[in-house]
């Protein structure tokens, strides 16, 4: 069973991760009009990858007899200047769900819900590489500049993306 304190963070969580998704379905778009399909799909895996995350969170409340509330999502920024932009976003966005999932790692300590803390351990290492992938991206976009042959071969490589292994957070 949840406390109130775990139940309230773990709510947050999920919501959190539901803007998150709510975010790369906007980045999505962006890049669909940049007609950058590439960068689409990618911004569309993450977002899916986003959605798995909610879920996984959600599932756990109610397994511990808790009540997941959903609260209303704030509206995603939706224009960027720039490739380079977007990326420092998506980045702002990760670093963000990492803020928010150290919230509630140190909730469980806290409350000594060891169930959560062990949970959550999941999140902090997806976190880990969800940050670096995006801030990979970043540097290099800034390292292309403003060749479009740059941004070609990204788009391309990008358009390759298959999801991660573990996305769904099997054997967590």
């Amino acid at each position: 069973m949840l406390s109130d304190r775990m139940q309230e963070t773990l709510n947050k969580q999920i919501n959190r991760e539901f803007f998150s998704a709510y975010s790369y379905l906007a980045l999505t778009a962006y890049f669909e009009d940049l007609n950058l399909k590439g960068f689409a799909h990618w911004m569309k895996t993450q977002y899916e990858e986003e959605l798995i995350h909610a879920n996984k969170a959600f599932d756990f409340v109610n397994n511990r007899d808790g009540r997941v509330t959903l609260a209303p999502l704030e509206a995603p920024q939706v224009t960027w200047s720039s490739p380079v932009e977007a990326f420092g976003f998506a980045l702002e966005t990760e670093q963000a769900n990492s803020h928010q999932i150290y919230e509630v790692v140190e909730a469980a300590m806290e409350e000594r819900d060891h169930a959560t803390h062990t949970f959550m351990q999941w999140f902090v290492n997806e976190q880990i590489e969800e940050e670096a992938l995006v801030n990979d991206m970043l540097q290099r976009l800034r390292l292309v500049g403003d060749s479009n042959t740059g941004l070609f071969l990204i788009d391309h490589e990008l358009g390759l993306r298959v999801p991660a292994p573990g996305a769904d957070g099997a054997g967590a």
